[in-house]
C-alpha cells in the first residue's frame, strides 16, 4: 500500500465470478463512508456449499485481481483462500486485523440479503464489536419478515449497522455462469479482463457447474 489506512472496507465474497455490482458496490460505499481502501476477500470454502460447485479459488483469486487492477483504492487479500478449512467471516477479521494493526476502522461490505442471516453466524456479538456492517441494497429492497431473534439483534446493536442503495446489483455472478452456459455476452456486466481470462480457460461451460449464487454481494 503507498498511503496509510485508517478507514478500511472489507468486500467478502465467493466472486465466482466478481463482476460490476461487486466493483460499483465497494466503490460506491468507499467513497460514502469515506474509505481509504478496500479490500476483496475471496473466499476459500464457504459454509453450507459443495465444494464440488465452486470454481477453484486460484481462479476466482485471478479474475479479482484482474477485476481492481485499475483502482488505487482497491485491492485483493488471499488470506480466506490460504487458510484451510471452512471460510468464517470471524476468522477474516481476525486474520485481516493482525495486517492491518488494531487502530484500522473496519467496515465489513455485504448485501443486505445476507445481514438478515446475521444472527446464524459464527461468533455473530464478537462479528459487531470488531467492525461496521454496510449493507448493500438494490432500490426499495426492505428488510421484512425478520424473525424475532434477528430483530432483536438488529436492534441492541444498531450502531454496527449501515445501508447504502447500489442499482448495480442487479448483477448476479448466477445470471453471468448462465450466459456463459448459454452462449451469451458479458460485455458490460463484467471486466474485459475477467472475460477473457474465463474463455481462456474455459470456466462455467457446463450446465450446472459452480452451484447457486452465493448469499449477499457475491
Amino acid at each position: 500500500m503507498s498511503f496509510e489506512v485508517r478507514k478500511l472496507g472489507i468486500m467478502g465474497g465467493t466472486f465466482d465470478p466478481i463482476h460490476y455490482g461487486h466493483l460499483v458496490t465497494a466503490e460506491a460505499v468507499r467513497t460514502e463512508f469515506d474509505l481509504d481502501q478496500v479490500v476483496f476477500v475471496p473466499s476459500g470454502l464457504p459454509p453450507h456449499k459443495d465444494p464440488a460447485t465452486i470454481t477453484p479459488p486460484q481462479h476466482r483469486y485471478l479474475m479479482a485481481v484482474l477485476a481492481t487492477l485499475t483502482n488505487p483504492h482497491f485491492e485483493v487479500s488471499r488470506v480466506d483462500i490460504d487458510r484451510p478449512g471452512v471460510t468464517y467471516t470471524v476468522d477474516t477479521l481476525a486474520d485481516l486485523r493482525r495486517e492491518y494493526g488494531p487502530e484500522v476502522e473496519f467496515y465489513f461490505i455485504t448485501g443486505a440479503d445476507a445481514l438478515a442471516e446475521i444472527f446464524s453466524w459464527k461468533n455473530a456479538e464478537e462479528l459487531v464489536r470488531e467492525c461496521t456492517f454496510v449493507g448493500a441494497t438494490r432500490p426499495g429492497f426492505t428488510l421484512e419478515h425478520l424473525s424475532p431473534e434477528v430483530e432483536e439483534f438488529y436492534h441492541r446493536n444498531a450502531a454496527s449497522f449501515r445501508f447504502i442503495e447500489v442499482p448495480a446489483l442487479a448483477i448476479s455472478s448466477t445470471d453471468l455462469r448462465r450466459r456463459i452456459r448459454e452462449g451469451r455476452s458479458l460485455r458490460y456486466l463484467t471486466p474485459e479482463e475477467v472475460v477473457f481470462y474465463i474463455k481462456k480457460n474455459g470456466l462455467y461451460r457446463k450446465t450446472g457447474e459452480n452451484g447457486p449464487e452465493e448469499g449477499g454481494t457475491a
